[in-house]
């Protein structure tokens, strides 16, 4: 209740604020704000731009997506949704475009399930400890099957530095990453090895892109559903977001 009351206060003092500047006031202070921001969180800014909500700015940053007022004086950090059109998560799909070219330079380092009959192509963020890591990978072959084709990023719940992320290492930098993936997940021990495998800028990102938990499926437009998905289920969902 006090959180609500609050967050409450928050986006009324925003609305009084945007009625004297007017809707939609381009901000002429966004160096300022990504700085002010920075400063005090000790975050990257990756992007700036107006919210949906008229003096309220949005702010692209490596723990997600954050809301500053124009003055810079108030932080918001949650989803927006728009009651208007089903209750639609405004934050992710914020998200959802940027996700993608985030993505594209750690491509030659995602470890790859490949369907043969390719319909879909998923990334999920991994993690060699998680029990719902485990079963999705256990079913792997049912995903290829349906045309889903998996791609892996390493996301240790540990942290990096940890042992969690040494052992994701390892499996990257395995002679046969794929198999080793599945020894791995399948209760068996790996022999440590160090390679650029990049499991720190993985874990980076997943973190940017709001990730809290294994496995975190991204699909092909961007958005992405937290936690485990059976391969049918999965595969309607690809198919009604295409």
């Amino acid at each position: 209740m006090i959180l609500t009351r609050v967050c409450s206060l928050f986006l009324a003092a925003v609305f009084a604020q945007s009625a004297m500047a007017g809707p939609n006031t381009p901000a002429d202070n966004s160096d300022v704000l990504k700085e002010k921001l920075a400063e005090t969180l000790s975050v990257e800014v990756h992007s700036l731009q107006e919210s949906p909500i008229p003096g309220l700015y949005e702010a692209l940053t490596d723990r997600g997506v954050l809301y500053i007022s124009q003055d810079g004086s108030k932080l918001f950090h949650g989803n927006l949704y728009d009651l208007d059109k089903g209750m639609k998560n405004l934050t992710e799909a914020a998200l959802a475009g940027p996700r993608i070219e985030m993505m594209k330079p750690l491509e030659e380092n995602m470890l790859v399930y490949k369907a043969k009959n390719e319909k879909h192509v998923v990334t999920v963020f991994t993690d060699t400890t998680c029990g719902y890591c485990r079963k999705l990978h256990n079913e792997m072959q049912e995903y290829n099957d349906l045309g889903i084709t998996v791609r892996y990023l390493a996301f240790p719940r540990s942290g990096v530095p940890s042992a969690n992320a040494d052992e994701m290492e390892s499996v990257w930098c395995a002679a046969d990453p794929l198999q080793a993936m599945t020894d791995v997940k399948g209760g068996k021990r790996l022999k440590l090895s160090k390679c650029d495998a990049k499991i720190a800028e993985q874990y980076n990102l997943g973190q940017s892109f709001g990730v809290n938990g294994t496995p975190a499926i991204v699909l092909e437009d961007g958005s992405m559903i937290p936690g485990y998905q059976p391969p049918a289920a999965l595969l309607k969902v690809l198919e009604s977001t295409n």
